[in-house]
């Protein structure tokens, strides 16, 4: 199984963001994974469209952008014209959109289709949707903050989604994302994940090529 990294710029120094996303191009970097906050579905505000739109110019690598936004509907246009390669959307009832339409918005907007669930939300709230995404995110920590410690019992969702791809079903990326590290990195692949989000564990790094292929579990001498 090939596994895609995606750093999360909100990790990144922001003084200097275009410098980060070169760095990481170079080092090896699948996706830019964008984490979008607006201060009501999660407890803390990032960035919007405008940001998404710099990344957009300094790269070309796709661009995963995670909406933690409330009426993402209203949103998915602003961020397809920013540059946005996937959009991926909550299925909590307090993100306050009708998630199958939303969904066919993304898609017909020629994204690809993310559909992503917190830690408290139960696997079964996103089953009716998995056959209309390319992508289940399933989050590793509550979202809103970085730098929380991994929660290994979000593995079980990592592998129902895992078996739902095995059916002969549609055929979908699994991502995570919080507290990746190389050792939560395997366990998340182990257990079935094709996508990891990294952020500390790469930003923070003293080499972001040796930190990407650590997470990807290769070792620096191969």
């Amino acid at each position: 199984m090939s596994v895609l990294i995606a750093p999360s710029i909100l990790a990144a120094d922001f003084s200097r963001l275009a410098d980060e996303i070169e760095r990481v191009e170079q080092a090896g970097a699948d996706w830019i994974h964008c984490d979008i906050m607006d201060g009501h579905f999660v407890d803390n505000i990032s960035f919007g469209p405008a940001i998404v739109d710099l990344v957009h110019k300094h790269t070309s690598l796709p661009l995963d952008v995670h909406l933690m936004i409330e009426h993402a509907d209203h949103y998915v246009p602003r961020f397809v014209e920013a540059g946005a390669t996937s959009i991926t959307v909550h299925v909590e009832p307090e993100a306050k959109h009708d998630v199958g339409k939303t969904l066919d918005q993304i898609r017909g907007a020629g994204c690809r289709v993310g559909l992503t669930l917190n830690p408290e939300t139960s696997f079964e709230l996103v089953e009716p949707f998995l056959d209309k995404i390319d992508m289940l995110l399933v989050m590793t920590v509550h979202p809103g903050f970085g730098g929380q410690p991994f929660r290994n019992d979000q593995m079980e969702k990592v592998r129902r989604a895992a078996q739902w791809k095995k059916s002969g079903a549609q055929k979908i990326d699994i991502e995570v994302d919080g507290g990746i590290d190389p050792e939560t990195a395997r366990v998340s692949i182990d257990n079935g994940a094709n996508v990891l989000v990294a952020g500390t564990s790469i930003f923070h790094a003293p080499n972001y090529t040796e930190a990407i292929r650590a997470l990807r579990g290769d070792s620096v001498g191969d």
